[in-house]
């Protein structure tokens, strides 16, 4: 089974921010298949089942605070004995331009205290992600963390439906094609 697992914050403050893009995007991803999130009663986490083109995923969403993210995605990993090669975990990416996607076989957080946390707790960076740029703030010397916990602006909202949907075509294409065929297609 394949995990996709979507970074951000709880509550409903922070539901529409830059910094939540990962849930935005597997949130997108359940519509798509008719399914919905629910919590899970062990775990800190809202997963559910489902198939793209018969290949069983689970979709979650960790309901710690982003920078606490390994303590719900190492017990999912452990409970449902998931392999490595079959997590991929999607996250904000100040770094890309707004829109960009970027999937990597493995690698290093990058300054991403979600990714930072997920690799502790993994004990490991061998595991694929998906990168979607949110930009960075246009003012030099604006802080970062406010900015990443910020709603979109109005231009960025334009592009923030078809960023989600650019993204979901990713996953869905990471399922059923493979990491390597994912990156030639998406990594532009």
């Amino acid at each position: 089974m394949k995990l996709i697992v979507g970074l951000g914050n709880p509550g409903m403050i922070y539901a529409n921010s830059r910094h939540n893009i990962g849930v935005m995007t597997v949130n997108a991803l359940a519509k798509l298949s008719k399914v919905t999130l629910r919590r899970e009663r062990t775990i800190p986490v809202s997963a559910v089942k489902t198939f793209f083109e018969e290949e069983p995923v689970m979709l979650a969403v960790p309901l710690t605070y982003m920078n606490l993210s390994g303590s719900a995605v190492g017990p999912l990993m452990r409970y449902t004995r998931t392999a490595l090669s079959d997590l991929i975990v999607v996250y904000d990416d100040l770094d890309l331009e707004m829109g960009a996607l970027r999937v990597r076989a493995q690698g290093s957080a990058g300054g991403h205290n979600g990714m930072r946390s997920i690799i502790a707790a993994l004990g490991t960076s061998d595991f694929c992600r998906l990168r979607v740029g949110v930009g960075r703030p246009e003012s030099p010397g604006a802080d970062v963390a406010r900015y990443v916990l910020s709603s979109f602006g109005r231009r960025e909202k334009k592009m923030l439906d078809e960023t989600i949907q650019n993204a979901c075509g990713c996953l869905q294409a990471w399922v059923t094609e493979g990491t390597t065929r994912c990156m030639n297609i998406y990594n532009r």
